[in-house]
């Protein structure tokens, strides 16, 4: 099936840091690396390195110009991207000696799309594949709305979290990807045992797949709930992993793949995702996720049912 990605681009400026800047306090960093990111392209090239026909749709501004090149190089077509003169999106990282990180993000033309551009973007996607989006940025709603009346299966990936989301037709997604901190906020709930109970109610249309971090992933569909757990691996840099473990999950359930299937491709990925600095350059090949699988080299995790 082929991706539709109405995604983010952003050129990234991760700084390497002792710890965090705290309010008020100026701080030398230990390195600089600068590279292409925003949640749309490292979607985007997570999806097209796992298999997937991948279209990324999105505005390239000034001082973006290596974006484009950089999703062409991973195999992502980039026939439907428009250029803008206004800058480009582009964040600021900070990632300390245990490989986290926090974002700071400016819009750019990320935040420019029009009804027009969307339209016709659609016009020549056609009706058939699914349309992935995340909260980087603008008309979102729209775009679920217009996709819906396409025919077109939604995958939204709400990150990062605001309002903004709570007002989007969420009851026509096909898929909510999410972690626990986004959860909660959409259902509404406190606990995080109780996310999934309250998004299949208030969502009965929409599949869940909620990422836990260190502790692993869980996903609702087809009335059925499966567990994964994480593997235990040297973290290097997290920036681009929950990018990496959504783009090959997709892959796995647009692919005829079990659900037990996709959660284990997709944790094997991000897995090597975060022994790598870099955010799209992290992200591993289909070829390479194989050959650990293969070789049992992180070793054995299950994927439980549980109910």
């Amino acid at each position: 099936m082929k991706i539709l990605n109405f995604g983010s681009l952003n050129m990234d400026y991760v700084y390497s840091v002792d710890h965090f800047v705290e309010p008020g306090e100026t701080m030398s960093s230990m390195g600089l690396f600068v590279n292409c990111g925003g949640k749309g392209l490292n979607q985007s090239i997570a999806a097209a390195k796992a298999g997937n026909e991948v279209y990324h749709a999105g505005l390239v501004g000034k001082g973006g110009e290596a974006l484009e090149e950089k999703l062409s190089e991973n195999g992502v077509d980039v026939s439907l991207l428009h250029k803008l003169e206004e800058s480009c999106g582009h964040a600021i990282i900070q990632v300390d000696q245990k490989g986290q990180n926090c974002i700071l993000l400016y819009g750019g033309t990320n935040q420019l799309l029009t009804k027009e551009y969307i339209n016709e973007t659609f016009d020549k996607f056609g009706n058939q594949g699914l349309v992935l989006l995340q909260n980087e940025t603008n008309l979102v709603g729209y775009i679920i709305e217009e996709a819906n009346k396409r025919g077109l299966k939604t995958a939204l990936n709400a990150a990062p979290m605001n309002a903004k989301v709570l007002g989007y037709p969420l009851e026509l997604l096909d898929w909510f990807i999410v972690n626990e901190v986004e959860g909660k906020q959409i259902a509404g709930c406190d606990r995080e045992e109780d996310i999934l109970p309250i998004l299949k109610e208030k969502y009965p249309r929409g599949n869940v797949l909620l990422t836990l971090g260190s502790r692993g992933a869980i996903c609702y569909t087809q009335g059925e709930t499966y567990k994964i757990g994480c593997y235990q691996v040297e973290v290097v840099d997290t920036t681009a992993a929950g990018d990496t473990f959504s783009g090959y999950f997709l892959y796995g359930v647009l692919n005829g793949k079990t659900v037990p299937e996709a959660l284990l491709l997709a944790t094997t990925a991000s897995a090597l995702a975060i022994g790598k600095k870099g955010a799209s350059d992290s992200v591993p090949l289909k070829k390479e996720v194989d050959k650990i699988l293969e070789e049992n080299k992180f070793g054995p995790l299950t994927v439980e049912k549980i109910n």
